[in-house]
């Protein structure tokens, strides 16, 4: 499938003047305003599909120059515009909220994920973990517009009936209500859940033969749309990946073409990474890397160790590939339906790459920490056997050093407030009534822009642009018709908190704070269009400036509700001990590993008794 080469050669000039009209100036100065009430009929109006993959690294497609094969997203790229400077939450629920609603995160109910939050935070309305039920969703704005609205996949907006997307405006929802689940069946991929919370239209359902997260969600994306195909009425369909979340899971067809990429090693593939980023347009230069100190010499490795950690880096790369082919069948099907010159597709991530280690420590040695995550995957039957690595019943996550180079030469990945874990990929691509939504396709934009900004971009791309009440986000219809505008003033801010990291940004600028467990948290001033690895700190060489966003971020955070972490919060930790409160079996896995952390200390002693014992 070349989705370039079937959209390409489309008539663009029927409907070139209904096109242009629809993002032009209106007369209140907005782009795309378009009334509910206009000529714009619905059966113009484009379908519009919403794809996010989860912790999908800055550099992990084709189109960003990775050696990961993403040829059904690359031809979205070819014939669209890829963004370089698009920024998410460092967590997924609360960059959902703010994609669905267009609204910042606090605002939204949903300053971080529920599992997270602890009871000092808890009564705040900002910290509640699951979308307001007085937010307006892009869904029902659209469905209220007339579209036919559908959604697959992670949900963890709120697991409440009230809470499901059937009831957050989607007329058929096929969705994962928790964090995370297994990729191959229906069970739970961490010991906080007692099962995998599945549900159809607001019910629980069981999930169907030959289960794979990425086809299956892509078949029930089908079947929604198919229902109603003879319908005049255009359908917004959102697609939310497990891909490629731990467990980090793909069918052995798609690792195997990975199987020799990455037996040099993380260090190498960052550098790689980072020259592909400059190939490809979306840096424009080299930029010095940030090593994050969680990064292992890869040398310092066993050859066993080196052996597990290349064919699970494949297993990365198989998933992010096993995902693209199934996004391919879907554009396959919207063609067969004669449609596709009349859809546009937006790709983006939800944050940077994870690097926790649920499994192991970074040597590859499981660790004391990880005994009770041990024992609660051997009582659920999953395990990490080199062999079958990522196939079913296996477990995996790559860690921090791969997550490092995953997001090239940016700092840190998932959970911090630096780049690595807040700028991801974002791909804007197709047609509207056989035109082009982006007019010099094949580009790079450079402005700064936010996860808020894609509510309203759609509600434009949608015709319904006046609909935009109580959105704080920019639409990007600007840089459509030119990549190097901006939507943004320089003295426009976009404030951020989570977990305790924090950020600002303004212009070229970028205040940060990231708490790191056991270390004292600073503020940092980066200039992350120069230097997007924040590798050089500027507070000192420009004060006034550093004081100048920090009191910025003061005046939003007090504008947010913004409480403050206690100086003892650990995300990891908070998530666990939220689970033994929940769940009380919790205390069987933690008192397993226990046991066998004492086992490892008892047993070479006894062995050390017994043969002095045995000496004559």
């Amino acid at each position: 499938m070349d989705l370039y080469i079937k959209t390409a050669i489309a008539p663009r000039l029927i409907s070139f003047c209904a096109f242009a009209a629809m993002f032009a100036p209106s007369a209140h100065g907005e782009v795309g305003a378009v009334a509910s009430g206009s000529s714009v009929s619905s059966a113009q109006r484009p379908n519009i599909v919403l794809i996010l993959a989860d912790d999908l690294g800055f550099s992990d497609l084709g189109s960003y120059g990775s050696e990961i094969d993403t040829p059904n997203l690359d031809a979205i790229a070819a014939q669209g515009l890829r963004f370089a400077n698009f920024h998410a939450a460092a967590s997924c629920a609360p960059t959902r909220a703010m994609l669905l609603t267009g609204v910042n995160s606090h605002a939204a109910g949903v300053a971080n994920i529920a599992e997270a939050i602890p009871d000092y935070q808890a009564l705040s309305p900002a910290y509640q973990g699951a979308l307001d039920s007085n937010v307006v969703t892009v869904s029902e704005r659209l469905r209220e517009q007339g579209y036919r609205t559908y959604m697959t996949g992670k949900w963890h907006l709120g697991g409440a009936k009230e809470q499901l997307p059937s009831q957050r405006g989607f007329d058929r929802a096929f969705a994962l209500a928790d964090t995370g689940a297994d990729n191959w069946s229906q069970r739970s991929y961490l010991p906080i859940y007692a099962k995998a919370n599945w549900y159809e239209d607001g019910q629980p359902t069981i999930l169907p033969e030959g289960f794979y997260s990425s086809k299956t969600l892509v078949d029930k994306a089908i079947e929604y749309i198919a229902s109603e195909e003879d319908t005049d009425k255009p359908f917004f369909t959102y697609i939310a990946f497990q891909a490629v979340h731990i467990p980090v899971q793909a069918p052995a067809e798609f690792r195997d073409k990975y199987l020799n990429h990455y037996t040099q090693g993380w260090s190498v593939l960052r550098e790689q990474r980072s020259q592909g980023l400059v190939a490809s347009g979306v840096l424009k230069e080299l930029a010095p890397s940030y090593i994050a100190p969680t990064t292992v010499p890869w040398d310092s490795l066993d050859p066993q160790v080196q052996a597990f950690e290349s064919k699970g880096m494949a297993v990365y790369a198989g998933m992010v590939d096993a995902m693209d082919h199934h996004i391919g069948r879907l554009v396959d099907y919207i063609d067969s339906q004669g449609k596709l010159d009349n859809t546009v597709f937006i790709f983006l991530s939800d944050n940077g790459a994870e690097g926790s280690l649920a499994t192991r420590s970074p040597s590859g040695d499981p660790g004391l920490q990880n005994l009770p995550m041990r024992s609660w995957m051997y009582f659920n039957d999953f395990n990490t056997d080199l062999e079958t690595l990522g196939e079913i019943d296996s477990y995996h996550d790559i860690g921090p050093s791969w997550a490092s180079a995953a997001v090239g030469p940016l700092a840190w990945y998932k959970f911090f407030a630096s780049e690595g874990g807040m700028r991801v990929p974002l791909v804007i691509g197709g047609n509207v009534n056989g035109q082009s939504v982006i007019e010099n396709v094949g580009g790079v934009a450079h402005a700064l822009t936010w996860i808020t900004d894609l509510t309203p971009t759609i509600l434009q791309i949608a015709g319904v642009g006046s609909a935009t009440e109580g959105i704080v986000g920019k639409s990007l219809a600007p840089l459509f018709a030119d990549e190097q505008a901006s939507v943004r003033s320089a003295e426009d801010i976009v404030g951020y908190e989570l977990g305790g990291n924090k950020a600002l940004f303004k212009g070229d600028y970028k205040l940060v704070m990231n708490r790191i467990v056991n270390e004292e948290s600073v503020w940092q001033l980066f200039n992350i269009v120069l230097d997007p690895g924040e590798t050089e700190d500027l507070k000192s060489k420009n004060p006034q400036l550093f004081a100048e966003l920090k009191a910025d971020y003061e005046a939003w955070a007090v504008q947010q509700g913004v409480i403050e972490v206690k100086p003892d919060y650990d995300q990891r930790a908070q998530v666990f001990n939220k689970g033994l409160n929940d769940r009380p079996v919790l205390l069987l896995y933690a008192a397993g590993g226990l046991l066998g952390a004492l086992s490892l200390l008892v047993l070479p002693i006894w062995l050390l008794i017994r043969r002095f014992r045995k000496k004559p």
